[in-house]
């Protein structure tokens, strides 16, 4: 028991999170879960509450999430449903004695158990938000679909998708505009956490993402050993940078799984020459301002609130700008 997390990066998706956790994995006194994105305190996510078409993918990630963890777990893995307690402390076996062990599953955020759940095993939990303007962070998780093949419709038509959607099952559709609805999700862990709540925002890590890791390492309390000098991490690399397909046919080959098959079969060495070969970063790719008006339309209330619980001014967050400013 003395292994369990004491602090938690719990979202907002596509807001710099899987760059922070392998920065945070960086630092002598932290120690990172062998899974990130674990999802054992979100009762949502769980196989029978995803749309019947994405049940058998998760049950050959059962499988493979179930060698993992039966295995030295050294390398670190992404994503999986862990679901039983048991297999959630595996996640910590390796930890040693750092003062500070985390997991960060960004669902939590946008979770209305996690919150609750986490209270109730690990109540002086510290708990860590990225916030980015949810409009920016709406389609950079559209250009995430579109670059691994579940998405091939435009963005308008995922946005009504979302709105149209009933089941409450989770599908590439949903949660989609409900993952940018910040102020009551920040309100849930504020009153469980209260001071134990740190909130940063996408910008200022994109823009000085090593003053942000300085900031959270204070606030977790690793200073003895943190200075700039002794704790530097490596930024050379951004996670889950958003990637258009130059072909159509990528998507397809990556719907059916031909894709991942060849990569198994293709040489490490090559397999990011290909990649970028086949991918080109969205730097052409922009949203529509009639597309971004409406979102902000849609997000109008929720950041006012947002604004007053953390005392900061979002209006920039309001505005249409030009294309080539927001991404």
């Amino acid at each position: 028991m003395s292994r369990l997390p004491n602090f938690f990066i719990v979202g907002a998706p596509k807001a710099g999170t899987t760059s922070l956790y392998h920065y945070l994995d960086q630092h002598p006194q932290i120690y990172m879960s062998a899974i990130k994105e674990p999802n054992f305190f979100a009762k949502e996510i769980r196989e029978q509450n995803f749309d019947p078409q994405l049940r058998p993918g998760i049950a050959r990630d059962a499988r493979a999430l179930r060698e993992f963890l039966s295995g030295s777990m050294r390398e670190k893995r992404f994503g999986g449903i862990v679901a039983e307690w048991e297999d959630y402390l595996r996640l910590f076996a390796n930890a040693t004695n750092e003062p500070a062990r985390g997991e960060a599953s960004v669902c939590y955020l946008w979770s209305p158990t996690a919150a609750e759940r986490i209270a109730a095993k690990i109540p002086d939990a510290k708990v860590l938000i990225l916030l980015r303007d949810p409009a920016d962070r709406a389609f950079s998780q559209y250009l995430h679909g579109l670059g691994n093949g579940t998405i091939t419709w435009s963005f308008r038509e995922h946005i009504q998708r979302n709105l149209q959607h009933r089941s409450g099952q989770i599908c590439v559709h949903y949660p989609f505009l409900e993952f940018g609805l910040y102020s009551e999700q920040l309100g849930r862990y504020r009153e469980r956490f209260g001071r134990n709540v740190w909130v940063g925002f996408h910008e200022d890590f994109k823009n000085r993402p090593l003053d942000v890791c300085h900031d959270i390492c204070r606030f977790l309390g690793v200073t003895e050993t943190f200075s700039p000098e002794t704790f530097s991490p490596n930024m050379d690399r951004r996670y889950l940078e958003a990637q258009v397909p130059r072909l159509s046919t990528t998507g397809w080959l990556k719907r059916w799984g031909f894709w991942q098959a060849a990569a198994r079969m293709t040489p490490l060495r090559l397999r990011p020459s290909i990649r970028r070969a086949l991918h080109r970063k969205p730097g052409t790719t922009h949203m529509d301002p009639a597309d971004r008006q409406y979102l902000i339309d849609f997000y109008r209330k929720d950041i006012g609130k947002l604004a007053s619980l953390v005392d900061r001014d979002l209006a920039g967050w309001l505005q249409v700008l030009a294309p080539d400013t927001r991404l």
